[in-house]
């Protein structure tokens, strides 16, 4: 099967395989041989195909009885070239039919070039692909300089170099897999915005159009993703995908609309999808049949007394077969010199065991000497014949002088590895595929160069989406006291600045932090961007619970976390403070219990806990102990049977307290009208219902000037704090809404009319 022998069929090769040395499943084998033809799934494919080897599509191989394959030249010269010449050990097969060797004769480091990807009891490997070239030059250094610093070492192999292409995002990723063995490595698609014009007659717009894809991304299923993404309104601005790619590469294009911003989408579709993915380095290798995680530099250096021990086994083994042949010329010769007395004792001896005999005590032959002899046909007795042993037993000389040169002096030896090498690059090298940007920027940041500090308000609506609003154009909504239908009703709004963090905590009680300025700027009628998307890969499968903007300098203050099942606990609000893309967690969690509500407090602040039955507890923050992040939180209160939490404040003593059932009654109540008490305990009833049906829905400060009020439906009404009542905690409250059947309240969001410009203090 090598390069200058036909294709085969591959079902005959998987035969043989199967026959000889895998006695194993047909498919397995046959997957295998198609991998290692595939040039998208190896940086170097070992073997050359004809026939459909599948696509970066996913698409299937065809059947092993209709495609062909053979040794391409770099497997057959790298792996296989000196697997005659003894340089490996052998052993019998699964049968001990036949023998096969125990490793190949590698000649270049095949589990870098094309990586390995594999996982045993307990541990796992994921080597990336290199460039064949920057390897060898490496090799070449260490050789030469076995010495140098580390940078030194690093600046001849930049990064993987992946069969696909794609962007590798900074140099930390990489540094640290290639120094300790163990690193992620940031990996990217290749996109450009183009101005296309989508039909005739009609205006031009921007696409975005992608050329690579990271490597192992399968392109349909990408494709399929983005689509979905989109039915699903998590990603808006995009009339028309579709792929134009062909035999000569990938090509697809992302039409947008006309009013889209190009770098936010992009930023978009490398956040919600694998067009940008981390690639999990694993350096883990076999050395001497045990496994290690290896440095770079460690494995190269392994290679390099593997191929070494390998060089001497052939060297020793072709100045073994030079000196048996010189040998036997010896014989030859010393037979052709002494002709007629040969050919005398050849015609009288007996038969051929005395003419050996005879020829070795005459003419001080060896055995193998006197066989040759024997068994020299006549032709050699021609003056031409006997020339050619001459000249083959002098060029036999000078060969056993080099072979015993290289045997005798490392440095010739590693002189010859070196040639080896450099041959080897000459005939396989290639340009770098995979390009390496300095800095890990997001795509958004062309947005914000230069970067300008300004107010802004932050609205996150029921279904996630967050916006930035500039102040000057936010209008205040006027009070309403009809629910109206909305599709996009703000949760929670705040004003803050550009150089503020958006701290982001999740149902499984952790936190992430996001920059302000990376929240996409947009008017009132757009619905704005999904807010899980702009946070770490790590949160996109967990629910938002709350969100906070803070500002660079933390103010004292605490958050208090409260979960589903009643755990309270507070955190010094410094903890939150230059998150890494890994979260925080803040807090241990019971089976089936998740974080349910979080609010920043001042030190001075008082804490209201509130059921559905209308009971409220009210205790002072101090109350609370400081924990670490690691730990449960106390009990905040008791609840009864068929009782659940309903919300939690901070606020202080001379506040009113703002509540609302479900059924539309709302009640502002003086804070200090509830006693003080600690946190574990009963509670005080607080709100009488109207209807034995109805439950109390939410609370929250009545600080601000204004409330939204949302139900289950996506309802929503505006009210001033103004308007609403105030009653002690045994009133009912005045019913100033009217919910339809079956609808009730869920949320009530404080609104603040006044445009500050800093944080607002619990």
């Amino acid at each position: 099967l090598v390069p200058e022998r036909p294709y085969r069929k591959c079902a005959r090769v998987v035969g043989d395989v199967l026959g000889k040395y895998h006695p194993h499943g047909d498919q397995a084998v046959y997957d295998a041989l198609v991998r290692m033809v595939q040039d998208f799934s190896s940086r170097y494919p070992l073997l050359a195909g004809h026939g459909n080897f599948g696509s970066v599509d996913n698409d299937p191989p065809a059947a092993m009885r209709y495609t062909e394959t053979r040794l391409a030249v770099v497997g057959n010269e790298a792996l296989l070239g000196e697997i005659g010449e003894a340089t490996v050990d052998f052993m019998g097969n699964f049968d001990n039919s036949q023998q096969e060797p125990v490793v190949l004769p590698a000649q270049l480091p095949n589990l870098l070039l094309n990586g390995c990807s594999g996982i045993a009891v307990g541990m796992a490997t994921n080597i990336p692909p290199h460039n064949l070239g920057e390897i060898v030059d490496a090799l070449i250094a260490l050789i030469d300089r076995p010495e140098m610093s580390q940078e030194q070492f690093l600046a001849l192999v930049p990064g993987p170099d992946f069969p696909t292409g794609g962007e590798i995002i900074g140099y930390e990723g990489i540094q640290e897999a290639y120094t300790t063995g163990r690193g992620s490595i940031p990996l990217r698609g290749v996109a450009q915005i183009e101005e296309i014009q989508p039909g005739r007659g009609r205006h031009r717009r921007s696409a975005i159009v992608v050329t690579e894809l990271p490597f192992q991304v399968n392109k349909a299923g990408w494709i399929e993703k983005i689509a979905d993404l989109i039915n699903h309104g998590r990603l808006e601005g995009i009339t028309d995908l579709r792929d134009e790619s062909d035999r000569d590469g990938i090509r697809v294009v992302i039409e947008l609309k006309r009013e889209a911003q190009p770098q936010v989408i992009l930023d978009q579709l490398y956040r919600q999808t694998p067009l940008q993915n981390n690639f999990g380095a694993i350096l883990l290798a076999l050395v001497d049949g045990q496994p290690r995680q290896m440095p770079l530099r460690e494995i190269l250096q392994e290679f390099l007394d593997f191929r070494e021990q390998t060089l001497t086994r052939r060297y020793a083994h072709q100045l073994d077969q030079a000196q048996t042949r010189q040998h036997l010329l010896e014989g030859l010769l010393r037979a052709l010199a002494n002709l007629d007395p040969v050919i005398e004792i050849l015609r009288q001896a007996a038969d051929g065991t005395t003419a050996k005999i005879t020829l070795q005590t005459q003419f001080d032959l060896s055995d193998r000497q006197a066989d040759a002899i024997l068994a020299m046909p006549l032709r050699r007795l021609t003056g031409l014949e006997q020339q050619n042993l001459q000249t083959e037993f002098q060029e036999l000389r000078e060969e056993i002088q080099a072979l015993q040169a290289l045997l005798g002096n490392r440095h010739e030896l590693l002189k010859a590895l070196k040639k080896d090498l450099r041959a080897l690059k000459r005939r396989h090298d290639d340009p770098r595929r995979t390009r390496i940007l300095t800095e890990a920027t997001p795509a958004i940041a062309a947005l914000e160069e230069p970067f300008v500090d300004q107010a802004v308000i932050l609205e996150v609506s029921q279904k996630g989406y967050v916006r930035g609003l500039n102040l000057e154009k936010r209008r205040s909504s006027p009070a309403n006291s009809n629910f109206e239908p909305t599709k996009d009703a703000p949760i929670w709004i705040q004003s803050t600045r550009t150089t503020a963090e958006l701290l982001a905590l999740t149902d499984s009680g952790k936190a992430y932090s996001l920059p302000v300025r990376q929240i996409p700027a947009t008017d009132r009628r757009a619905r704005g961007t999904p807010l899980i998307t702009l946070l770490p890969e790590a949160a996109r499968t967990e629910t938002i619970v709350a969100q906070f903007a803070l500002t660079a300098e933390p103010k004292a203050g605490y958050l208090i976390l409260l979960t589903q099942q009643g755990r309270i606990k507070r955190l010094p609000r410094s903890e939150f403070v230059d998150l890494t893309a890994r979260g925080l967690n803040t807090l241990k969690l019971k089976a089936k219990d998740h974080l349910q509500w979080a609010v920043l407090a001042a030190p001075e602040a008082e804490i209201a806990v509130a059921t559905s039955a209308g009971r409220l507890l009210r205790f002072s923050l101090a109350e609370v102990p400081l924990m670490g992040r690691a730990t449960l939180g106390h009990k905040a209160l008791r609840l009864g049977k068929q009782e659940y939490l309903v919300g939690l404040a901070a606020l202080s003593a001379d506040d009113n307290l703002l509540l609302v059932s479900q059924q539309g009654y709302l009640k502002r109540m003086p804070f200090n009208a509830l006693p003080l008490a600690h946190p574990g305990a009963i509670g005080t009833p607080a709100f009488q219902f109207a209807d034995r049906k109805d439950t109390l829905a939410a609370i929250a400060p009545a600080t601000e000037d204004q409330v939204h009020v949302l139900t289950d439906t996506s309802q929503v009404a505006s009210l001033g704090i103004n308007a609403i009542p105030i009653w002690g905690k045994d009133g009912s409250g005045s019913r100033l809404l009217k919910v339809s059947r079956g609808e009730r309240i869920t949320t009530i969001v404080p609104v603040s009319l006044a445009a500050e410009l800093e944080v607002a203090q619990p």
